[in-house]
């Protein structure tokens, strides 16, 4: 079956270095089957102090969906999944923007916003 994202909000758009954000957004099975879809949640650091992965994996969950049928799917998101080891090697949460990219996997992302860190 097919899967179709839409309406991405994201529930505080700033945080502050131990704040936290919900990401919802909706799924619709958009085929003529009953199916499960993983949706995915990434995040991207979009300017950081040292090199950092392209996107990194923060949260995911299985949503069951007959055909026609639509859900809203909320994924936590906080300052500590977006912490990294510094050069110092020491845990920081930088801040500054953050790509917020969810979809099926990491080569078929759907929707996109962003998160600011204060």
């Amino acid at each position: 079956t097919t899967f179709e994202y839409s309406a991405l909000r994201i529930t505080r758009d700033t945080i502050r270095a131990d704040g936290r954000a919900t990401v919802m957004f909706r799924v619709k099975n958009t085929g003529t089957r009953a199916g499960d879809e993983v949706p995915q949640l990434y995040v991207r650091d979009v300017l950081a102090s040292i090199a950092r992965p392209i996107m990194e994996l923060k949260g995911f969950t299985r949503v069951r969906l007959n055909p026609g049928e639509e859900r809203e799917v909320s994924l936590p998101i906080g300052a500590t999944d977006l912490r990294f080891l510094n050069e110092e090697t020491k845990w920081v949460t930088e801040p500054g923007d953050y790509r917020i990219l969810v979809g099926a996997s990491s080569k078929d992302i759907r929707l996109r916003g962003t998160l600011v860190v204060r």
